[in-house]
């Protein structure tokens, strides 16, 4: 059987094995959180170097993937230093290729119901989630983007990718190097609700990206709205249901009432496929189509469901 591992820095609370089966092979996945501790994951990369098919990381990603180029994230870079031999993925394979699909799922499933509420979308962070910018822009969806708003705790949404390409440009070269915890709440703190900036949700029909970023600073009423994200567990699905969500689109499929993160999952397809090159996300043109090919093997795509 292969083995598909991601290390989080998030919380060990939410971490989960399952079996799945891909391209006619069985795969075991496991999410494990170190509670915030990077040295702990780091340690744990090293352990398993070799041991298993591929490697998740988890909590974080290694870099942010906009406009066609990435940007390593070099806080967190170290967590994976000492790893030679499994390959490591953080997602952006499956958030470039699978997630720009949401919007279309969204179309085909509850066209009228759009029709209803609009189509206005709060995408919570675009810098690591393009494809998502991607989806809701070329759907023609009136965007807020609360990069500033969520990142940065600032009251200044944005509307277009050139200003979120403006203040990436300009502020990335220090979040960059921040400590990772300054701008993304890690272990415990993944558990801790701090709503803020409610008229940001109230504006949009539909609520956008990372689930933790979502939980975190979403307002208790989300009545009749419609959420797109991933990595829930079933609390997450229960707040969902109690603040009113109408709908949750997960990005990655549901696994005994979880859906994985892009990272796990991007790390199953590479472990079924045996592939063993490091991955490189800035020579991603070929890996994005090899990744987009698997996805429709597999037949992954985004997954509705009913909540209220």
């Amino acid at each position: 059987m292969k083995q598909a591992l991601s290390i989080s820095i998030g919380s060990s609370t939410r971490n989960k094995i399952a079996e799945i089966h891909l391209l006619d092979q069985e795969v075991r996945i496991e999410r494990i959180g170190t509670d915030g501790d990077m040295n702990a994951a780091r340690q744990m990369y090293r352990d398993n170097d070799g041991k298993v098919d591929a490697f998740g990381v988890g909590g974080t990603d290694l870099g942010l993937f906009f406009g066609n180029k990435w940007y390593p994230l070099h806080s967190v870079s170290h967590l994976v230093k000492d790893v030679h031999i499994t390959p490591v993925a953080d997602g952006c394979g499956l958030k470039n290729t699978l997630e720009v699909r949401c919007a279309a799922v969204l179309e085909a499933e509850i066209g009228d119901y759009l029709d209803q509420v609009g189509r206005t979308a709060l995408v919570m962070t675009a810098v690591d989630r393009y494809g998502l910018l991607r989806s809701f822009v070329d759907a023609g969806y009136k965007c807020t983007f609360g990069d500033v708003l969520f990142s940065l705790g600032m009251p200044l949404p944005l509307h277009s990718e050139r200003s979120v390409k403006n203040i990436m440009t300009l502020i990335l070269p220090i979040v960059s190097r921040l400590p990772f915890e300054w701008v993304y709440p890690v272990g415990e703190k993944q558990h801790q609700r701090k709503p803020k900036f409610s008229w940001a949700f109230e504006q949009a029909s539909v609520i956008a990206g990372d689930c933790h970023y979502i939980t975190r600073y979403m307002p208790d009423d989300l009545e009749g709205k419609i959420v797109v994200t991933n990595t829930t567990t079933t609390r997450d699905v229960e707040l969902f249901k109690q603040s009113g969500v109408k709908y949750l689109l997960t990005t990655t499929p549901v696994y005994d009432g979880r859906s994985f993160g892009t990272n796990m999952m991007e790390a199953a397809l590479l472990a079924v496929t045996g592939y063993k090159d490091k991955v490189d996300y800035r020579q991603h043109q070929p890996y994005f189509k090899m990744m987009a090919g698997l996805v429709d093997s597999v037949g992954f795509k985004p997954e509705l469901q009913v909540l209220n």
